[in-house]
């Protein structure tokens, strides 16, 4: 096993310059989506012998995450636990009697995928397994650490140009994250990155991803051809990556593109288990258009950038739509600064800081 620490990431570039781009348009290919139908609260759909996938509801726009229960003898392991909502928990109570859980697998700190965890384990004695950099930070930001607080990604977004009105709309949603985690389950077991999981007689390697969360952990199944992925890889939406206040001068973008180097390595016909979504057959088609996806994110942003431009000014480059409600601003901004870093540290804008707001402009 190898430690949970980030490897050292050499800044790839995700595209070229406007005048010279990589790919003139960005790869548009659809997955193949073998299930038909979804399934219903507090019930599962078999996707592959021992594997179910069970969809919960969310308070947001995307509306639901996928969890996967694994067969694992007479006791079943869950992969993932949903958002700490009523719902989710009545639905719960509907599956435990028929799948009484031996393990809680968590892909990565946020809310949806680790908000009932302690109440699982209340409920069923079953214990946490989750990477050192995931658990963590879950418990940072539950307890707003220094640098992991509401204060200080506001402080955050004020040096890189977000108004007072929308600031003030953050500040007085307060600690989101704790009213979709309201408890941490106090003792965890630690993943780390190639551990080999036997579930149900089969082997579930962990595959270590970066750039969306600290440690993600995806897990592979070469006997099924079974990757369940979490949030590194949807088929249809694109997955958050967001810098942050206590990694000001970092490049996360960089990060989740070496991560995704993992997925080419898989075959073809792998199953992607993800969690929104539905599950898909088409990993490096996939993979081929996220990598699309980034270069031309940033070939626009670099074309803005002709004069010096801030973050929150360079929102409506990123996204059609508007962006009012706090949930949606915060990842706005976390991507767009994301983008920002990374063609800073690929040499092709350069940093001003004018009256404490960081602005972005073209070296060339």
């Amino acid at each position: 096993m190898i430690n949970s620490s980030h490897p050292e990431v050499k800044p790839t570039p995700a595209g070229g310059s406007p005048t010279n781009p990589a790919h003139s348009q960005p790869v548009r290919l659809e997955p193949h989506y073998p299930f038909a139908h979804l399934p219903e609260s507090g019930a599962t759909i078999e996707v592959a012998p021992g594997i179910h996938w069970v969809r919960m509801p969310l308070p947001f726009a995307l509306d639901h995450i996928n969890l996967w229960l694994l067969a694992d003898g007479e006791t079943w392991t869950t992969v993932d636990t949903g958002y700490f909502l009523d719902v989710v928990k009545d639905a719960w109570n509907k599956l435990l009697p028929c799948h009484p859980l031996s393990r809680v697998i968590v892909t990565h700190f946020h809310p949806d995928h680790l908000g009932l965890a302690a109440w699982i384990q209340a409920h069923n004695n079953a214990p946490l397994w989750m990477t050192l950099g995931e658990y963590a930070t879950a418990q940072l930001i539950h307890q707003q650490v220094a640098g992991y607080s509401i204060d200080a990604m506001l402080a955050f977004f004020r040096a890189h140009g977000l108004d007072a009105t929308r600031c003030d709309a953050l500040a007085r949603r307060g600690n989101a994250y704790a009213k979709g985690v309201p408890e941490i389950p106090a003792t965890y077991r630690r993943v780390f990155a190639g551990d080999e999981i036997a579930i149900g007689g089969r082997t579930w390697r962990v595959l270590i991803g970066h750039g969306h969360a600290a440690e993600h952990a995806s897990l592979y199944c070469a006997e099924r051809k079974a990757l369940i992925s979490g949030d590194m890889l949807l088929p249809r939406i694109t997955t958050n990556i967001s810098a942050f206040s206590t990694n000001p001068q970092g490049d996360p973008l960089a990060e989740f593109l070496h991560s995704l180097q993992a997925f080419k390595a898989l075959p073809a016909d792998t199953l992607v288990l993800p969690s929104h979504g539905r599950p898909f057959i088409g990993i490096h088609d996939r993979v081929a258009a996220l990598e699309a996806h980034h270069t031309e994110r940033c070939q626009k942003l670099e074309a803005a950038c002709i004069t010096a431009q801030s973050a929150a000014e360079l929102i409506p480059v990123l996204f059609d739509r508007d962006i009012a409600d706090p949930h949606q601003t915060m990842f706005a901004m976390g991507e767009a600064i994301a983008h920002l870093f990374h063609l800073e540290h690929t040499g092709r804008l350069g940093r001003v800081v004018e009256n404490g707001i960081t602005r972005f402009k073209r070296c060339r």
